[in-house]
């Protein structure tokens, strides 16, 4: 009887559990959502994020792709895409915020980037109290990450999974691409003045590689280093891309036809900075524009 009893108690207890479980009466905790961010460090919150602000405009667009554009409160200076965006209250950038103004719309999280949003930006944001999600984009996959991680911690999971699998499936195709041989050797301009390019640290260097080129200034340390118009002419390139957000094709093109030899004669093509710049799922895009020029290339030096 003994064994019985001590036996119906625990089950007892069991149902006691579940019903205070579905009932709402246990700990928020239980209903917790996680993310490991680029830092490492996970980030927790009690129950999914209702009230988002962004720090920069690819993880205005990566919440949006996550399904969880509903969600968010405030955006950082220039996030204008999808069209929706364009509607939501402007509050920060990446190095420059107001706490106060932060405060006042009442986030439960933050989302800020790894190589943008400075370290003392993201410490004081959480001396404060605030969930910081800090997303790494230096890698193709981080991309997916960042989807994937978003839905998760707003709880739009069915939405951001289909959209990191149509993702993945966009990179896979590109990455099915035949071995084109020998890498023609880019410049990717994404500043004229002072004039500025990309490392192999930066994603724009992994799609050039994806597509058969080799940056001729991958090598450098920084992320995004200025350089002289002598080295680039050392640098020997084949082909020139890029062009700031401010330019147009036409303009680009007309800008490198106008320097001095023999960097007139390097063929310039413009990609559209929020293609190639942001670490979204339009990335693909961009990346299939970079493919195109490459190809196009290639095939003019037969």
């Amino acid at each position: 009887m003994f064994k019985r009893s001590c036996g119906f108690c625990f089950i007892n207890r069991i149902l006691v559990l579940a019903t205070l479980l579905f009932a709402g009466f246990l700990p928020a905790a239980a209903w917790a959502v996680q993310a490991v961010d680029g830092r490492g460090v996970t980030v927790s919150l009690a129950q999914p994020a209702q009230r988002i602000i962004t720090l920069t405009p690819h993880l205005t667009e990566l919440a949006f792709a996550a399904g969880a554009g509903a969600h968010l409160a405030g955006v950082a200076r220039f996030s204008n895409y999808p069209l929706a965006a364009r509607q939501l209250p402007v509050v920060s950038d990446a190095a420059q915020f107001n706490v106060e103004s932060l405060l006042a719309l009442k986030p439960d999280l933050v989302l800020a980037w790894k190589n943008g949003t400075p370290d003392a930006v993201v410490a004081r944001l959480e001396s404060v109290g605030l969930a910081v999600f800090v997303a790494e984009a230096s890698r193709l996959e981080d991309v997916a990450r960042g989807i994937e991680a978003i839905a998760t911690l707003a709880g739009t999971q069915t939405a951001g999974l289909r959209a990191r699998d149509d993702y993945n499936a966009g990179l896979l195709a590109l990455r099915a691409r035949r071995n084109p041989g020998v890498p023609l050797r880019v410049f990717y301009e994404i500043w004229p003045r002072p004039l500025m390019t990309v490392s192999n640290a930066h994603v724009i260097s992994e799609v050039i590689a994806l597509c058969g080129g080799v940056n001729v200034f991958g090598g450098l340390r920084t992320l995004t280093p200025e350089i002289s118009r002598e080295a680039l002419i050392a640098a020997r390139p084949e082909l020139a891309l890029g062009g700031s957000s401010a330019e147009t094709a036409a303009g680009f093109s007309e800008r490198w036809a106008g320097l001095p030899s023999p960097l007139n004669a390097v063929p310039a093509h413009y990609i559209p900075a929020d293609l190639i710049q942001r670490a979204t799922p339009r990335l693909l895009e961009g990346a299939r524009l970079v493919c195109r020029h490459l190809d196009a290339e290639r095939e003019k030096q037969r």
